[in-house]
């Protein structure tokens, strides 16, 4: 009888398996140590219709990622990560919306002796309402520690437990005595897969400005490269087009052939006081036109001097963000 629904079951998780990989694009690779069966309840309830949990023994995933390969062979993908203990959480919705329930579930654990510290642990400066006997129990874990107003006070910030490391019999009584529950548990998120491909959680933290600056930088290399290498792309085309010009204005400035744009620089060479002059004149024309008027008129002639000053500018020296070839 047990036998049968033993085998009942495990039919039943390899069909399931089967539905999810074929209905859902999305998967989060999550561990689940030291999750309880009432956190995982309550978290398989906030998930509902955004998200599926499913867990299993590993080697029934992996039986069932290599049966499902021949027709879907982009979850080969996944079997490099079916180890130790983990769960799949699959979802055709928003990634970000579905790891925002998985952080809100994790609960608060205190430190137990023997287990591994998922986190850092530093016990802060202060008061700890610990009676004065207790200075020798602290003075064992070389924690400085003083007699403050009847109670225990420790002098400086203490580095208890390391991230990896085992929690020992001491300090894990000292947390306990401190009323310190310093670890979190929860459904911990270590891989995502999307369409047969992987990548790593902090991926999903990405902002649209981080993605827009990340694809900037990208065609700026490009354009370097293409540039350096003498290789036309779409990213190095203007800047080849904007060194090209320039240098077809020094030519014309050191010789006698001419275009607009060039006659422009030409004259502005042979007398830049004609320029200058302009601007004390609309400004003494400006000057007359508020005494009549009683209110600044618009000053287009100086506007215009800027403007071509402007331009001049960008002829000599704007155009590209590479400067010159």
């Amino acid at each position: 009888m047990s036998g049968g629904g033993k085998a009942e079951r495990k039919k039943n998780f390899i069909a399931k398996l089967n539905a999810h990989l074929e209905e859902y694009s999305k998967i989060l690779i999550v561990g689940a140590d030291n999750v309880g069966s009432h956190q995982m309840q309550k978290i398989r309830h906030q998930l509902r219709g955004q998200a599926v949990v499913l867990m299993g023994k590993n080697t029934m995933v992996r039986k069932v990622l290599r049966d499902i390969q021949g027709s879907n062979p982009k979850v080969a993908a996944l079997m490099p990560l079916v180890v130790k203990n983990i769960g799949f959480v699959f979802t055709n919705g928003d990634l970000n919306a579905v790891k925002k329930i998985l952080l809100e579930n994790r609960v608060g654990a205190a430190a137990k002796a023997g287990t591994i510290a998922p986190n850092d642990v530093i016990v802060p400066a202060g008061p700890t309402g610990m009676e004065p006997t207790q200075t020798t129990f602290l003075q064992a874990l070389n924690i400085p520690s003083k007699i403050n107003k009847g109670q225990v006070e420790i002098v400086s910030d203490v580095h208890l437990i390391k991230k990896g490391e085992k929690v020992g019999q001491s300090e894990a009584t000292l947390l306990q005595k401190l009323g310190k529950r310093p670890f979190s548990y929860g459904l911990l998120l270590e891989s995502v897969y999307e369409n047969g491909a992987l990548y790593e959680p902090h991926v999903l933290e990405l902002t649209d400005e981080d993605m827009i600056a990340k694809f900037r930088n990208g065609v700026s290399n490009v354009a370097c490269l293409s540039l350096q290498i003498g290789y036309p792309t779409q990213a190095s085309l203007p800047h080849a087009l904007s060194n090209a010009y320039k240098k077809v204005l020094a030519i014309a400035v050191e010789t006698e052939y001419s275009f607009p744009a060039a006659q422009q620089i030409k004259d502005f060479l042979k007398n830049p006081g004609a320029f200058a002059a302009a601007a004390p004149a609309a400004a003494a024309d400006t000057k007359k036109a508020d005494d009549k008027k009683g209110a600044p008129a618009p000053a287009a002639k100086v506007e215009e001097t800027k403007a071509e000053s402007e331009d001049d500018d960008d002829m000599f020296g704007g155009g590209g963000l590479f400067g010159d070839d």
